[in-house]
């Protein structure tokens, strides 16, 4: 059987996931949307319909029944050329203050998920002799960033287990990358457990549009730097460890 050009990105009924599938069909026949919310995922199919096949998996990615679901259509639709560690949230308060389950939701749907989709996917890209992993970090995992201690830690994790993954991998064709964008127009800050952001609180020149982002990201595998933070002003933030507008939540 012809191998199918294909990608699987998570998270992506909405903002950075969304717009993945929507670069990536322009480089693939085949893409595993998966998100928690079918009728968005439905959508995008149809969005999509005439440059690439989209396969829509509802799943939720904190879930064991959830992590398992995604792998399993990645066993019946890839192997996958692209993997896109998307899908994430994060909560705003002191961590002494915040329901327990949620962080640990946190970290379920950055770590335990990305690790279990990753490797489902490594070996078959071995086989293949090329790939790319794509685990979409922040520019929160320069931190410390207090207030979203969890947030800040799971993505700082990302950070360090792809430039190790990287150099695993360095002769097998496959690039590993951790994409560190920094404020984003989309969805994230809309979540009620982000109730407490103030948009305003952000100058708008530290604001990015998905689009940007994700072409920036793509365009970054080739030769690009294992941890890519997109846009000066958020390279300039990472070079003095923390977002400025983060760190007045302090």
């Amino acid at each position: 059987m012809t191998h199918k050009t294909t990608a699987l990105v998570t998270g992506a009924s909405a903002g950075i996931g969304a717009e993945f599938c929507r670069q990536l069909a322009d480089r693939c026949e085949v893409i595993i949307a998966t998100g928690r919310r079918l009728d968005r995922l439905e959508a995008l199919a149809q969005e999509l319909q005439s440059q690439a096949e989209v396969h829509p998996v509802a799943a939720d990615l904190a879930t064991r029944e959830g992590r398992t679901r995604v792998i399993e259509a990645l066993r019946q639709k890839g192997p996958a050329d692209y993997l896109v560690n998307n899908a994430g949230f994060s909560t705003l308060g002191a961590f002494d203050s915040l329901d327990i389950d949620a962080q640990q939701a946190m970290v379920d749907v950055h770590v335990t998920a990305t690790l279990a989709l990753t490797r489902a996917a490594l070996p078959f890209m071995r086989e293949l002799g090329s790939g790319a992993v794509i685990n979409v970090s922040s520019l929160a995992s320069f931190g410390p960033v207090p207030m979203a201690a969890v947030y800040a830690a799971s993505k700082g994790f990302l950070n360090t287990f792809s430039e190790s993954l990287q150099k695993e991998v360095a002769d097998t064709g496959i690039r590993v990358q951790s994409l560190c964008p920094g404020y984003t127009f989309s969805e994230f800050h809309d979540r009620d457990a982000m109730a407490a952001f103030d948009r305003q609180m952000v100058p708008e020149e530290e604001w990015m549009e998905a689009p940007a982002v994700v072409a920036a990201s793509l365009a970054a595998l080739d030769g690009g730097p294992v941890v890519l933070v997109p846009g000066e002003d958020n390279r300039e933030s990472a070079r003095k460890g923390v977002s400025r507008a983060l760190s007045k939540l302090a």
